[in-house]
């Protein structure tokens, strides 16, 4: 949502006499700002409450006394004769079970009675049920183009004022970088362009290097998400994928609407939503995700899983909605999501209070109304422990089944990771080595030649295909350790997926 609609959202609550107004957010000085404007533009009083300095009203500086508290705030609002926007910041758990007051509930009914509104900021609200008749829920947009120019901008002018700055950046770099700072809070981004104008006095297009760096930073401090910059030359491609050539295919077909979004809309095509890819370990379910971003040229957004679920009360919820507005933000982008069933495994939801059933509702909630282009590459390893919601059709484009690879694929496995580390593969019977690992995942070649490199390293010998076949031998795929597991993956596929 642009600013602009949620400012005129705002405006039509007031007008529409909701006495409480709960934004979601983690920019509370930005929040301000856009409901400051709208007060003046609706020509309306406005008062601001913080827990540390109390209510202060728009026509003075100094905090009326004795307003920290905000029962005693509500009061002397309540002696205000005229309507207007009530801003409260700050408001944690204290004030939430301060919205159980009949203080606070007489305000709002008045409100709601006339012009006016309490403007609750925060990021996780939880309204008595006596309240939510009165209340709306709107959530402040991170910032777009626009803002982001305009702050760039903003931040240029600053600095000229206290050091000598030098800018030079082109129309279409300035659009690059924006586009990299997609997806960070207002203050995120701000910080991010200062520093790479104070690190040398410059803002240049050398710079987009260092906003991505920053970024990524910034990204990992949430916890959940990594971010990879749209890939270069060195990154995985599909060719380094052996096999699976009809998930191969199927991107393939849907790689031009990237190229030609316009076109594609005339055909009636939206943008794809994405694909769970089911199957044994170590069959290259990851290495594809990574190989689609480099042949799609673009960023890459990896969930940690493992780093979703928080000890905190609602600090899990928090932390997964964040991660899906800063995938929406940064469209389009691909979000590989990798052992989604570690995120949303079925199980006793009591033994976490419901919690994995509320994230997995505000995943396939998101997954069905989600905003902007953000296509979902998911891996799973166990399917036992997928919930059905998930399997549903329509949650995804498709669903592909990754087996073991077959005897060319194994051969194309074996070229891949010998020439990947500088060896010579045409001196190698490669059919050899491919029938002797049959029932071999892609990883465990990949094992395979490392270990037989280590071995003829130690010796101080060259690498040959004896020293491969010893470590064949030697290696208990997972063909055989979880045969049962993997003949039951099958059976759960066929007709389920699509087998590649």
């Amino acid at each position: 949502m642009p600013l602009k609609a949620f400012s005129r959202d705002i405006e039509i609550y007031i007008k529409s006499r909701y006495g409480l107004i709960c934004i979601e957010t983690v920019e509370e000085e930005r929040a301000e700002e856009v409901i400051r404007h709208i007060a003046f533009s609706m020509d309306m009083a406005f008062a601001k409450w913080c827990p540390a300095t109390g209510l202060t009203m728009h026509y003075s500086n100094t905090p009326i006394d004795k307003t920290k508290d905000i029962l005693s705030a509500v009061e002397e609002l309540e002696n205000v004769s005229f309507g207007g926007i009530w801003f409260c910041a700050g408001l944690h758990d204290g004030f939430e079970k301060s919205l159980n007051s009949q203080t606070i509930f007489n305000m709002v009914k008045k409100l709601a009675k006339s012009t006016g509104a309490i403007v609750m900021v925060g990021d996780n609200h939880n309204i008595p049920d006596r309240i939510k008749p009165y209340a709306a829920f709107v959530k402040l947009p991170l910032p777009g183009k626009v803002e982001l120019h305009r702050m760039i901008k903003g931040v240029i002018r600053d600095l000229e004022s206290k050091m000598k700055v030098h800018v030079d950046i082109s129309q279409d770099d300035a659009e690059r970088m924006v586009n990299n700072l997609s997806g960070l809070t207002f203050v995120e981004a701000q910080k991010v362009v200062t520093k790479a104008i104070v690190e040398d006095g410059m803002l240049t297009a050398d710079d987009i290097a260092r906003i991505v760096e920053s970024k990524k930073n910034i990204i990992a401090k949430e916890g959940v998400l990594e971010y990879y910059s749209a890939p270069d030359g060195k990154a995985e491609t599909m060719d380094t994928v052996a096999g699976l050539d009809s998930l191969k295919a199927w991107l393939e077909k849907r790689k031009k609407i990237l190229t030609s979004p316009n076109e594609a809309k005339k055909y009636g095509l939206d943008f794809p939503k994405g694909i769970l890819l089911l199957g044994v370990p170590g069959t290259g379910k990851s290495l594809s995700a990574k190989a689609v971003a480099r042949e799609w040229g673009l960023p890459l957004l990896k969930m940690d899983t493992s780093a979703l679920y928080n000890k905190f009360i609602g600090e899990t919820e928090k932390n997964f909605k964040r991660a899906m507005t800063v995938a929406e933000k940064m469209s389009p982008v691909i979000l590989w999501i990798d052992e989604i069933e570690k995120a949303f495994s079925q199980g006793d939801s009591t033994m976490d209070g419901g919690l994995s059933q509320r994230v997995l509702g505000t995943f396939l909630s998101w997954l069905q109304d989600r905003n902007g282009r953000v296509f979902i590459m998911a891996t799973a390893n166990d399917i036992a422990k997928l919930p059905p919601e998930l399997l549903r059709k329509g949650r995804f484009d498709e669903i592909f089944f990754v087996d073991l690879p077959s005897a060319a694929s194994r051969e194309k496995i074996f070229e891949i990771q010998l020439k990947k580390r500088g060896q010579d593969h045409s001196g190698f019977d490669l059919r050899g080595l491919s029938m002797k690992s049959e029932g071999f995942s892609g990883a465990e070649i990949e094992q395979v030649v490392l270990s037989a490199l280590y071995t003829a390293f130690s010796d101080g010998e060259k690498l040959t295909a004896a020293h491969i076949e010893k470590e064949i031998t030697s290696t208990q795929p997972l063909s055989v350790t979880r045969a049962e597991d993997i003949s039951a993956m099958r059976q759960w596929a066929d007709g389920r997926a699509v087998k590649v």
